[in-house]
């Protein structure tokens, strides 16, 4: 095949003279180009073929998908270590709940033996089964006032289940990521009497107690640290395509579905949920201008400027006539930007770390992008010559070596090494490999500098946004389960629930524990906010003293 000629093309050009290393060169990258080109318009040909076929009433080449390639960057990123055999406890803190004693047949002793205590031999063990209580309510008539005094049921105990029920149920369902017909078919094989419909009514009715819950855990992870980290993903509502907005730090995760990706969404997103606001000031101009749009209504605009906040209905209606369906949208991202950072009625945050998507730009003071990401745009270049596919490996291997000095940075900051740093970040990304794929690859990212080095000025912030990304992993798991909610209803309490499960697990609490101490109307255990709070507080104080 001619894609495995091209791979035994491996020549040294180190010694060339330079006109025709030149000559070569720009051959190879012919090549690659039509290579590419080649692979492009095989797809094309097939996707008209099939297209033929259909119209044929015929069908078309199975949609058989090809083994993916790894653009990974986990083994580049993580240092190798060497592994170091640690022996496990035999015994670990397992919860004793009952003991028993295992006596020994006395007739196998010889005589004169001696009792010398107790073996302890730890089996863990689970015991489904159920529970169904007959509660008596006591019951008073009162003659004289013609009234009827019934007692109430236990806290928690509603619509003729117990708390148990309900917590099992929000962990199946968001934990070990069960469908409802299967969360049905456990409680039924362990004699509980339950129909679907109530199962459904217990993962999404009258749970604004869990909504508040979540609000208040996200508004005392914004106020925890000065930066913060968010990513997407895809979800679906009642067929529809909404997306899923992923905000977290080491304390928490968040997540909200919305019908848009767009600036604004984030913006909501990063303010908790509170109504958008806009504001048309000098600095909105500003941000209007970085946007690179509007410059022809700027007088009009700036004949509106002030400090004054507008809802988006109002705002809306107060610039529509002045300009065109594009500019208006424009307008309005860069007056909510301005109203966000007024920040009159949320915690704002300075600095968010995230991927190269558009939306995340401009809204906070400092963007710091994501490393992984960056590493993954050469891992996805496939050069069609094993000269350039060379080239590549080489300068992959720089690019995580340079990482690994950033990360040492971070675990040890010196003033003195900052300016080192980003000497050697200009050096090594104004590389040139003479592979053209390459060489542009590497020019985009030279002019991420600022926003890849974040890390140099604030060492606190991570270099890659893997906590985001693994949370939207989360959301993919339940699309394998459950392809889309149904209403909003329904989407709102999967973000509420999810959002209080994944930080149960980043703040050691467990999620089983703490939603039976919240359905049981218990409040034993401290709120995720509190929780949250007292260990930035803690943190704040180690770091003065």
């Amino acid at each position: 095949m001619i894609k495995d000629l091209l791979q035994k093309i491996d020549i040294n050009l180190d010694h060339v003279d330079e006109k025709l290393k030149e000559t070569i060169l720009t051959l190879f990258n012919m090549i690659e180009e039509l290579a590419k080109e080649n692979s492009q318009l095989r797809q094309d040909n097939q996707r008209l073929r099939d297209e033929n076929n259909r119209l044929k009433g015929e069908q078309g080449k199975p949609d058989i998908k090809p083994k993916r390639k790894n653009i990974s960057s986990e083994k580049e990123r993580k240092k190798q270590k060497k592994k170091v055999h640690k022996k496990r406890k035999k015994n670990p803190d397992i919860k004793i709940n009952r003991t028993e004693i295992c006596p020994l047949d006395k007739s196998q002793l010889p005589v004169g033996a001696k009792f010398k205590g107790y073996q302890s031999v730890i089996v863990q063990g689970l015991k489904i089964e159920a529970d169904n209580v007959e509660f008596k309510k006591e019951v008073y008539y009162s003659a004289s006032e013609k009234k009827t005094y019934i007692a109430e049921l236990p806290s928690g105990y509603q619509g003729g289940y117990s708390p148990g029920i309900k917590a099992l149920a929000i962990i199946f369902k968001n934990v070990c990521n069960m469908s409802e017909s299967k969360i049905r078919d456990f409680f039924t094989n362990a004699g509980v009497v339950i129909s679907a419909g109530t199962i459904s009514n217990m993962l999404i009715k009258d749970n604004d107690p869990f909504h508040q819950e979540k609000k208040d855990l996200v508004t005392a992870g914004l106020e925890s640290t000065e930066h913060q980290q968010i990513d997407d993903t895809k979800a679906r509502v009642n067929g529809q395509n909404y997306h899923t907005h992923i905000l977290c730090n080491q304390h928490y995760t968040a997540f909200t579905t919305t019908q848009h990706k767009n600036r604004l969404s984030v913006i909501e997103v990063l303010q908790n949920g509170n109504p958008l606001q806009f504001c048309l000031n000098q600095q909105a101009l500003e941000i209007l201008a970085q946007l690179k749009t509007g410059a022809k209504y700027r007088p009009q605009l700036e004949a509106f400027a002030s400090e004054k906040s507008y809802s988006q209905d109002e705002f809306k209606a107060l610039i529509s006539p002045l300009l065109n369906q594009t500019a208006v949208s424009m307008v309005m991202e860069a007056a909510a930007i301005a109203a966000y950072r007024k920040g009159e009625a949320h915690p704002v945050i300075d600095r968010l770390l995230c991927d190269d998507a558009p939306q995340f730009k401009l809204i906070c003071q400092a963007l710091a992008l994501c490393w992984v990401h960056e590493g993954r745009h050469y891992k996805k270049l496939c050069p069609a010559l094993k000269y350039n596919a060379k080239k590549l490996t080489k300068f992959i291997t720089k690019f995580w070596a340079y990482y690994d000095k950033l990360l040492a940075y971070k675990n040890l900051p010196s003033p003195e090494n900052v300016d080192t740093l980003s000497a050697e970040f200009d050096q090594l990304f104004s590389t040139r490999t003479g592979y053209n794929d390459l060489d542009e690859r590497i020019l985009k990212t030279n002019a991420k500098k600022d926003e890849l080095l974040l890390a140099l000025k604030y060492p606190e912030i991570p270099l890659h946004n893997n906590a985001a990304e693994l949370a939207a992993r989360v959301i993919a798991r339940k699309r394998d389960v459950s392809l889309h909610t149904m209403t909003a209803e329904g989407t709102k309490a999967n973000d509420t629930f999810l959002s209080i499960i994944e930080t149960c697990k980043k703040l050691k609490v467990n999620p089983f524990d703490y939603l039976f101490d919240r359905i049981s109307k218990k409040c034993e255990l401290p709120s995720l906010a509190e929780i949250i709070k007292s260990i930035s507080k803690n943190k704040l104080a180690l770091a003065i003293d």
